[in-house]
């Protein structure tokens, strides 16, 4: 069996060659293309990650081809039309990292509500006075989570875990999911904003969610309420936290996503070598509210773990396996 795995990067080297010996696959630094596929006609098996190309173009030139796994969530990389028409298997990673971002949210959330950064600052420099640093609780605080996917859901135990009350917006209700958890449906956005101690966006980005914390509804948050961000950052329109901020409608925000961040369609992009880090280093440094003491941003760095590496990896290997061993999982189709 012929095995390619493509645009591979140094983190995950040494994963594939110490866990793939079995199918002894062959790893390309480079993104799969129209350019370079014919390059690997006798490919049976390939991995991908979202840079490269799997059109029907390459997949013409790939005569042996019967699988592709990409180690990825998403698979709009993919042609999955002309992979169905040829028969060939295609799976994906489908969640990876529920808990790794989730708790990087909580780590923000309790990072700006303790006031870690500023006394840690101030311990740096052996001031041990206590003159503004005090806190606020999370326990008996109401939680309001937007969005109940994979890590929405893994938001909730954890509030559960530090005995707050969880409320949740989704345009999906799954009242058996609410009541093994133990949160609560609101009916409406506005609801949730003006309910919530602690306010945590797990929603995805598109076009019915672009700003759907604006000038708006930023006035119905409650009074004091702290925000956190760790999907994408238009999901808040910039100004309108600003001005939350300014007017203390907001006490604080902890942000691992800004607005103006490059396009980034799966986290691993950012450890990528394709990465423009600059442009992130940039955005970063030109952005008003880093200068601001009760924000706390991060650089994109929630998905980030050991573990949640990984899963990735590790997930892409089953994948593999399960195909070769005649039960394909994870495996995604053209919609009809």
């Amino acid at each position: 069996m012929k095995v390619y795995f493509f645009n591979v990067a140094p983190w995950e080297r040494e994963f594939l060659e110490k866990n793939l010996k079995d199918i002894s696959p062959e790893l390309v630094e480079d993104k799969l293309s129209d350019e370079n596929a014919g390059k690997y006609a006798d490919a049976e098996i390939i991995s991908v990650f979202v840079g490269s190309s799997v059109s029907r173009d390459v997949m013409d030139k790939m005569p042996n081809l019967k699988m592709i796994a990409t180690r990825s969530t998403g698979f709009d990389h993919i042609d999955l039309e002309a992979a169905a028409e040829r028969g060939i298997v295609v799976s994906n990673v489908p969640y990876y990292g529920e808990n790794t971002v989730a708790e990087h949210a909580f780590a923000l959330l309790l990072a700006v509500a303790r006031k870690i950064f500023q006394s840690y600052e101030r311990t740096e420099k052996f001031d041990f006075d206590y003159t503004g640093l005090t806190g606020v609780d999370l326990k008996g605080k109401t939680l309001g989570v937007i969005g109940m996917g994979h890590i929405g859901q893994y938001s909730a135990r954890i509030g559960n875990g530090f005995g707050m009350k969880v409320i949740a917006y989704d345009i999906y209700h799954n009242e058996e999911l609410a009541k093994e958890i133990g949160f609560e449906y609101v009916e409406n956005l506005d609801e949730l904003l003006e309910r919530s101690d602690f306010i945590t966006l797990h929603a995805p980005y598109n076009e019915h969610t672009h700003h759907m914390i604006n000038m708006e509804n930023v006035k119905k948050i409650k009074r004091g309420a702290i925000l956190v961000n760790t999907a994408r950052g238009a999901l808040v329109e910039t100004e309108a936290l600003i001005w939350a901020l300014e007017n203390g409608i907001l006490s604080g925000a902890g942000l691992d996503v800004l607005e103006g961040e490059p396009e980034i369609k799966e986290e691993w992009e950012i450890i990528s070598k394709d990465f423009d880090k600059e442009q992130m280093k940039t955005l970063i440094m030109n952005h008003v509210l880093i200068e601001r003491d009760d924000v706390i941003i991060t650089p994109h760095n929630a998905f980030n773990t050991k573990e949640a590496i990984e899963r990735i990896l590790q997930t892409t290997k089953d994948n593999i396996d399960a195909y070769l061993g005649g039960n394909p999982q994870n495996v995604v189709k053209a919609k009809k």
